[in-house]
């Protein structure tokens, strides 16, 4: 029996930082303000010419140099973005050529915020069956250049970045009690794709549009949907909270973090938050947080991890690994 597993990580973070009181300057706003509402200090912002593919290139060199792999090395490249360099080819194509991975399976997922838990999930599809031996994830947006600098809603919430992660194919049943991706869940209702999109595309607009939320609505749903997925995921492999080692939440907003962390009873100890460094960046937010667990010692090989995440369609799911 074949399964997933973790190798290693990688983030990267566009070098231009935007302070709340750099955005208090662009919009009525304060860091008060935005401390209060979401535990955001700050964002950051890709340069004009640096695109999406370029933010998931640095974090996947990161990740290979930590493994020790060269690109020949990868034969399955999957990139989680709503935010493509162009509406074609993927960007996990153009993460390929800059990495110089020779000819290999490469495509883009789109489940916006929940793209990553979308990508694990089909990592471990195709590692499991088999379909590829090791396989590079990447998590990249540039949200900037989708967002209303004239609303504040919305603007203060978002920033750009990207993380890697690398897997292998092992064999055996009881290596995945120690290490691996042991199970993962996605969810859609798409009859709430009005709360949460971009108001432009190819077939409507053709433009890229911006990003419109209805954010109590928003709020509501998350803390709801994320818990109970998390819920069911520990009933599911009949654990508690006291058997996880770390959470590693999808980074939106530090008061929907705090009260799930109440709803769960979980301890603060036990939960990994970032987005004060680097904002909602969206698909990139669950590796940039598991590359800063890993970083800092937090997250350990042997520990058992669980992620969610929840996204415009609404889309939500959740992943259970041990490192």
């Amino acid at each position: 029996m074949k399964h997933a597993c973790f190798v290693s990580c990688g983030s990267y973070l566009p070098e231009r930082i935007v302070t709340n009181d750099d955005m208090a300057e662009i919009v009525e706003t304060s860091d008060e303000w935005i401390k209060a509402r979401t535990g955001i200090h700050q964002r950051h912002f890709a340069d004009e010419g640096e695109l999406t593919s370029d933010l998931g290139t640095k974090a996947a060199q990161q990740a290979l140099e930590r493994a020790g792999l060269k690109p020949e090395d990868i034969d399955l490249i999957i990139c989680a973005t709503t935010t493509p360099d162009l509406t074609f080819p993927s960007t996990a194509s153009i993460i390929q050529r800059k990495l110089g991975v020779p000819v290999c399976q490469a495509f883009d997922i789109q489940a916006v915020c929940s793209g990553f838990i979308y990508g694990l999930s089909t990592i471990n599809a195709f590692l499991s069956s088999g379909q590829a031996k090791r396989a590079l994830l990447i998590g990249a947006e540039t949200f900037s250049r989708i967002l209303n600098f004239e609303d504040r809603g919305t603007c203060v919430l978002f920033g750009d970045g990207a993380g890697a992660v690398i897997f292998e194919s092992l064999d055996g049943e009881a290596e995945l009690q120690q290490r691996g991706i042991i199970d993962t869940k996605a969810y859609c209702d798409g009859t709430l794709t009005d709360l949460l999109y971009v108001d432009g595309g190819v077939s409507t607009s053709k433009t890229a549009g911006h990003v419109r939320m209805s954010g109590q609505e928003v709020f509501k749903h998350a803390v709801e949907k994320m818990g109970q997925a998390v819920v069911d995921m520990m009933a599911k492999h009949s654990l508690s909270v006291d058997d996880l080692d770390l959470f590693v939440p999808h980074q939106a907003n530090q008061r929907i973090l705090n009260q799930l962390m109440r709803n769960l009873k979980l301890p603060k100890e036990k939960m990994i938050s970032c987005m004060a460094l680097h904002a909602n960046t969206s698909a990139a937010s669950i590796p940039l947080a598991l590359n800063l667990a890993v970083e800092s010692g937090r997250a350990k090989k042997g520990d058992l991890l669980m992620m969610e995440a929840l996204g415009g369609g609404l889309t939500w799911g959740t992943a259970l690994l041990r490192l």
